[in-house]
């Protein structure tokens, strides 16, 4: 039985993934900044300061594509900003390389926890060091200056069910993946989603509760492949990792499902093309991780300077041009740089 309800899609922009590797030694000078909630004591230069950011791991392609923001960045700026990550996401290789970059007295630390749990203690110290310390898919993390989020969490994850329970017809059976239960922006998402789909599609029954990829194709692919013997006549997928959605796809493809079970989620274009083209993948949500990784830094250069963040603040980044204060949270702000697109959109953009 064919399910999908194909949907005319365009990209949407709207209030929108060691061994350690790479672990160099910061320069010799010493940074002349120190930032206390979220302001300087003595304002720093391009050429005084050294920031660093660490990812959730530097063999995911979404993270490959944010590098490219700090090196834009630092070409931009003139100051001396890098990207390190661990070769898989667990939390205690992040840890470890934060606790090394701590010891080395960089400026700031921009960090995208595996675990925001994980890293509070360690950030705690770069933090009593005077070190400037920004976040990104951390919401509710504690020590940290300022926590960027690209969008509402919430809306997000509403906005993605709002599409699969279209592409399904408001019927059938979904499973939700995730990089790990203790990734909170991607618990946040897939719990808007149920709510969502309770209020909305009442028709629809999310039949597991939402599984772990560790954000790993491969094992996204294995997951689906085991669901969808599990389940012959489920409707849906909404993956959250970077990972999760074409791995997903490859699981559907295999299966010859592309018409009958509807594939979303988190991915960016070029891991998703070749399964958006055949019906694999239905519609990818995403913001740029280089704008993303660019807009941390910035946060990170305004506070070095003696500059604070508040409503309204303009990065001059596109998709961060007017933050805004997350409610319930003292540290958090919000862009808007949610981007929604099927095979036809996706094929505009060049990462």
């Amino acid at each position: 039985m064919i399910r999908k309800h194909f949907i005319k899609g365009a990209a949407l922009a709207a209030g929108l993934t060691i061994g350690l590797s790479g672990c160099t030694t910061i320069g010799e000078s010493d940074p002349t900044t120190t930032a206390t909630n979220g302001t300087a004591e003595t304002a720093a230069t391009a050429t005084d300061m050294t920031m660093v950011t660490v990812v959730k791991a530097s063999t995911i392609p979404w993270f490959q594509r944010m590098e490219q923001g700090v090196e834009a960045f630092a070409e931009r700026t003139g100051i001396d900003a890098r990207q390190e990550g661990a070769d898989d996401v667990s939390p205690e290789k992040q840890v470890a390389i934060i606790q090394d970059l701590v010891a080395q007295q960089p400026t700031a630390i921009t960090v995208v926890p595996n675990s925001p749990e994980a890293v509070e203690s360690v950030l705690s110290q770069a933090r009593e060091q005077g070190i400037i310390v920004v976040s990104h898919e951390a919401t509710g993390i504690q020590n940290v200056d300022i926590d960027i989020e690209a969008f509402d969490n919430a809306s997000y994850g509403s906005d993605i069910m709002a599409n699969l329970g279209e592409c399904t017809g408001g019927t059938g059976g979904y499973v939700q993946f995730v990089g790990g239960l203790t990734a909170k922006t991607h618990m946040e998402w897939v719990d808007a989603a149920y709510t969502y789909q309770q209020e909305n599609f009442p028709d629809m029954e999310r039949v597991e509760t939402p599984i772990e990829s560790t954000d790993d194709q491969e094992t996204a692919y294995q997951r689906a492949k085991e669901i969808l013997a599990k389940y012959p006549d489920l409707a849906a997928f909404q993956g959250s990792a970077g990972n999760d959605v074409p791995g997903i796809a490859r699981a559907v493809q295999e299966a010859g499902l592309e018409d009958q079970v509807c594939v979303m989620g988190t991915s960016i274009p070029s891991v998703a093309n070749q399964y958006l083209a055949d019906g694999s993948i239905d519609k990818i949500f995403f913001w740029d991780p280089a704008l993303a990784g660019e807009a941390q830094l910035q946060i990170a250069k305004i506070l070095a300077e003696g500059g604070t963040i508040e409503a309204g603040t303009d990065l001059g980044i596109d998709g961060y041009n007017d933050l805004q204060p997350m409610e319930g949270y003292d540290n958090v702000f919000v862009g808007a740089a949610q981007v929604a697109a099927d095979a036809e959109a996706a094929a505009e953009f060049d990462f």
